[in-house]
């Protein structure tokens, strides 16, 4: 099974950005949709973005036209670019893997943001 490993998170002030990284031990071809979810304590785990193996990508109304998903195929790596950020987008955010097989899951990675 393809493994997924989160980096990047960190505490930023609001109104900051932050790029978050997903990178897979194999071929993130062998998923037909990537996505972010996120966290927040207390709360229940939520879609944030996805991907699917064309490019198509999709975002919740909460971050649209803030943040933005990617992925670089050569590198089998997938990205969540966070721009404007806010501090309700604290939260642990993870990345997922669909495949007909099965979930993967990262291990997450903590984003606040706070002054």
């Amino acid at each position: 099974q393809v493994q997924l490993v989160e980096s990047g998170g960190a505490l930023v002030p609001p109104g900051g950005s932050l790029r978050l990284s997903c990178a897979a031990s194999g071929s993130i071809f062998s998923f037909y949709r990537m996505g972010w979810y996120r966290q927040a304590p207390g709360k229940q785990r939520e879609l944030v973005a996805t991907i699917h193996s064309g490019g198509t990508t999709d975002y919740t109304g909460s971050v649209k036209g803030r943040f933005s998903i990617s992925r670089d195929n050569a590198k089998n790596t997938v990205y969540l670019q966070m721009n404007s950020l806010k501090p309700e987008d604290t939260a642990v955010y993870y990345c997922n893997g669909a495949a007909i097989s099965g979930d993967s899951w990262g291990q997450g990675t903590q984003v606040t943001v706070s002054s």
